[in-house]
């Protein structure tokens, strides 16, 4: 009698949930942007002509010349779970560190995963863990050439990636210029969503919607945009639509017109928000990123659209400034290869009135820098 109760109990035994595991999830694990600021401002400059892009541009990876004719890109990310399944969580991990070489127009080549486990965890867990990374990292064509691991009672994981781009063909997100039109490829609202996952809230079909965008590789996107005139990119991950915005202002010394009308969003985000599910993250990006934000006159924008702008995202979409001669070909092409891409605003002079300071503007309309000072 007692091996039968045992062998129910085994049975009716609810999976372990990987998302209960550990205190934030995804990139919403992520230190908050203003101290990771804080701290990076105070670090003494590294003086290598060679370094295209470093680490004091706030830049998606750091880019190193290797010779006149080639560059390597080079990231890391690592996080903790933000679903259940373990081998959809190796997927979105990877697809999350290959976007930051996408981000800068590189090809990934090479990749070292990283890998934080309990020591009496079950390893079968890990596998499929690393068997859904590698599954990803097959898909863009990148070679997984080692690794490290460390015990760790709460459970990361991610990569280092390596990728190469011709020195003259690095995308940055500091090109911005006057008259350009904002893109974005894909639908935002992951943190809240997996964050109602979490906490249980979360309706099976929003989960769905969340993890096909965490598990679409940006290799589209930057295949495309390599037949227009793309000026600045940015892939929006951890510090939300607007942290990434301000970075492309700050960093290109323009006002950014964004309507947030046009904003694409994954289907319970809205839900997501009123029944609470607001990551950490979430309110570490508002206080950071707020105060270069305002809202045109006379316009409306509602609490839970508003908290969506400050998202963590994972394996977010990619943010561009592009040409207004070629955003619209772009982004019928994007639409046409399956992307949720959207016009959501454009760039404009910075304004003298305010010393040249850059921000970001927020309308429920729709946008043409022909018609804004």
């Amino acid at each position: 009698m007692k091996s039968e109760n045992l062998t129910a109990d085994l049975v009716t035994a609810e999976p372990v949930r990987l998302t209960e595991q550990v205190k934030a999830g995804g990139c919403a694990s992520k230190l908050p942007p203003g101290l990771l600021h804080s701290v990076l401002a105070r670090l003494p400059a590294q003086h290598d002509p060679n370094v295209l892009v470093g680490f004091d541009k706030a830049d998606d990876a750091g880019v190193y010349r290797i010779a006149p004719n080639l560059a390597i890109v080079q990231t890391v990310d690592f996080f903790t779970p933000m679903v259940d399944d373990p081998y959809t969580y190796g997927q979105i991990a990877a697809t999350n560190a290959l976007s930051d070489v996408y981000a800068m127009g590189g090809k990934p080549v090479t990749a070292l995963s990283l890998v934080c486990f309990p020591q009496d965890g079950d390893m079968d867990v890990l596998e499929k863990i690393m068997l859904g990374g590698l599954s990803k990292m097959c898909e863009a064509g990148c070679t997984v050439a080692g690794g490290h691991s460390v015990r760790d009672v709460e459970m990361k994981f991610g990569y280092a990636v390596t990728g190469v781009v011709h020195p003259e063909e690095v995308f940055t997100n500091s090109g911005a210029q006057a008259g350009d039109v904002l893109l974005l490829t894909k639908a935002i609202g992951t943190g809240v969503i997996t964050t109602a996952l979490k906490q249980r809230k979360a309706m099976p079909e929003w989960v769905e919607g969340a993890v096909r965008s965490m598990t679409t590789l940006n290799k589209t996107g930057i295949h495309l945009a390599r037949t227009y005139e793309i000026h600045a990119v940015t892939d929006v991950t951890g510090f939300g639509l607007m942290g990434h915005a301000r970075e492309m202002a700050l960093g290109s010394g323009v006002r950014l017109l964004i309507d947030v009308s046009a904003i694409p969003l994954l289907q319970g985000a809205i839900e997501a928000v009123r029944l609470g599910a607001v990551p950490a993250g979430l309110l570490s990006n508002r206080d950071f990123a707020q105060c270069v934000v305002k809202d045109m006159r006379d316009e409306y924008i509602s609490d839970e659209v508003r908290s969506l702008l400050y998202d963590p995202q994972t394996a977010g979409g990619l943010l561009l400034a592009v040409s207004p001669d070629h955003a619209g070909p772009f982004l019928a092409e994007l639409k046409a290869s399956g992307l949720p891409a959207a016009r959501i605003g454009c760039v404009l002079a910075a304004n003298p009135a305010t010393r040249g300071d850059s921000w970001i503007e927020l309308t429920s309309g729709p946008t043409d820098a022909r018609s804004w000072g």
